[in-house]
């Protein structure tokens, strides 16, 4: 029973991610394009709203697809209570987890990770910190980002 539920069940969940995926980086690519001042400027308007609902949905979907099922206990904290959430270990892929939970907020991100080619726009289109493992300024420039951004006052999105 559980072979012939894996020979059905496998190539349908990879066929549902797989277009999942897909649709989460069409919907970054549009949120993202002719963006001025990519990175350095707040997503504003549409194209926030969009990465806000559409990407936070996807990724549910995804999480539900592959069997997981997340209930949320409490209520999530807005972006004025709290322009930074902290989430630890950072050892798996359950981050995504509290990402989409919370609204698709800003994550910090190896630089490296932007220029992934589909998961790069995808996350390009959360507005990362990005940190650069080569550049020994970059401990110091990732807490003055985090801390410009979290003294905002709502411009940016929450920090995670």
């Amino acid at each position: 029973q559980s072979v012939l539920q894996g020979i059905i069940l496998l190539p349908l969940r990879a066929t549902c991610l797989t277009l999942i995926l897909l649709l989460a980086w069409l919907f970054a690519s549009i949120a993202t394009f002719c963006q001025h001042g990519r990175g350095s400027v707040p997503l504003k308007g549409w194209r926030r709203r969009m990465i806000r609902t559409t990407l936070s949905g996807l990724t549910r979907t995804a999480f539900f697809v592959m069997g997981f099922q997340v209930k949320v206990k409490g209520k999530v904290a807005s972006l004025s209570e709290a322009p930074i959430i902290v989430a630890a270990p950072h050892s798996s892929f359950f981050d995504a987890i509290v990402c989409a939970l919370t609204g698709m907020p800003s994550i910090v991100s190896r630089a490296e990770n932007l220029s992934t080619p589909v998961f790069g726009t995808i996350l390009s289109s959360l507005q990362p910190v990005a940190v650069s493992r080569q550049d020994p300024d970059s401990r110091k420039n990732t807490v003055a980002e985090i801390t410009k951004r979290a003294l905002s006052r709502g411009q940016w999105p929450q920090v995670i």
